[in-house]
């Protein structure tokens, strides 16, 4: 039987782990599963409603490294599940995304000699100032199997000389869960501010270079005052937000209502219902796009350039009047046409475990 060690660690992964887990599910007669947390985020907001809303398995291991610097957080998940890793000597340790617990589990699977496979494979921003992309790189270099979403991605990779032989094209698996839980969305949110769908704008932030330095995150709230003049703006705030908020005494200009994080299907009910939604968040860029809602991602460069080739998104960076010239011409009628990717169809998941079966037979 073969055994797969599923890894999470943050809000994303859950998204892309839930239907993966539930395809190696459906194959237990040769398949088994073990899914460790790696407590990276640790709070029930952030976490645990997460694992209800996805109807995820509680995980089997949860390592509790709580927060911390990058490097804080990286050594942490890496000291705490190597002894998991040696008890379990799984034949795979799937890793998705690009938060410290993937790249972490994957540096001590590779020095175990346990086959790592990276789901998400292949996204590039081409920024080195992002952490993200240091995981990314660092993540792809250890993997033995690299499950891409696209075509973009597997170009990436063979431009850094992977060997094709190790890339899978398989999809975006964020898709899988978007899909399967549409119908399952939470409009508890609209219903207590009283929003009509497609009468309000959605935000998160939460991206350091967006909210670590008071100036450009008083820059970013002065942008969504002007757009609040026009639509209210919904603004769930990460803790880490939250945090910077406070330290660097900003107020929110009227129109705009900050909220505790949400769980996944009350988010889902905000912003798939939204007029416009901006946002610094990766898989929010992709989520628009299938959905066809207007975004606007408050950086200078994303990794997932198809949403913006074929989809709904565009970079608008942090300037105050960039932002709210794009978000008026959102408003105004003149939003992107878009079209769903290549392989955005909901089975992601079921290629990336054919991919995992039959790697194992090859390695």
């Amino acid at each position: 039987m073969l055994k797969i060690l599923n890894v999470v660690g943050a809000r994303p992964n859950f998204m892309k782990i839930a239907p993966i887990a539930a395809v190696i599910a459906g194959r237990s007669d040769r398949l088994s599963q073990i899914l460790v947390h790696t407590g990276q985020h640790y709070d029930e907001a952030m976490s645990d409603s997460f694992f209800r809303d996805l109807a995820l398995s509680p995980p089997d291991i949860n390592l509790g490294v709580g927060s911390g610097s990058h490097s804080e957080q990286t050594a942490r998940v890496m000291l705490a599940i190597e002894p998991v890793l040696e008890k379990v000597r799984p034949d795979w340790v799937v890793v998705v995304g690009d938060v410290n617990s993937t790249v972490a589990a994957a540096l001590v699977a590779a020095k175990l000699g346990i086959r790592v496979a990276h789901v998400e494979a292949g996204l590039r921003s081409f920024d080195w100032s992002m952490p993200e992309e240091i995981n990314r790189l660092v993540t792809d270099r250890l993997s033995d199997l690299l499950l891409t979403p696209g075509a973009g991605a597997d170009e990436n990779l063979r431009a850094e000389g992977i060997d094709p032989s190790r890339i899978v094209r398989v999809g975006n698996v964020m898709i899988d869960t978007l899909f399967a839980q549409l119908d399952s969305a939470s409009f508890a949110v609209l219903e207590q501010l009283h929003l009509a769908p497609k009468s309000f704008v959605t935000v998160t932030l939460h991206r350091p270079s967006n909210v670590d330095h008071g100036e450009t995150l008083a820059s970013i709230l002065a942008a969504l005052g002007e757009i609040a003049a026009d639509l209210p703006v919904v603004f769930p705030a990460h803790p880490r937000t939250r945090a910077r908020l406070r330290e660097f005494g900003l107020v929110l200009p009227p129109g705009v209502t900050l909220l505790e994080p949400l769980g996944y299907l009350e988010f889902l009910g905000l912003w798939s219902n939204s007029r416009i939604v901006l946002t610094d968040s990766g898989g929010l860029q992709e989520e628009t796009t299938a959905l066809g809602i207007p975004c606007l991602t408050l950086r200078e460069n994303t990794e997932r350039p198809v949403t913006i080739s074929e989809g709904t998104n565009q970079l608008v960076g942090q300037d105050r009047h960039r932002i709210v010239a794009a978000a008026k011409s959102v408003l105004s009628g003149e939003a992107k046409s878009a079209r769903v990717p290549e392989m955005w169809d909901g089975r992601a998941a079921v290629r990336i475990v054919d991919a995992l079966e039959t790697n194992a037979r090859i390695y």
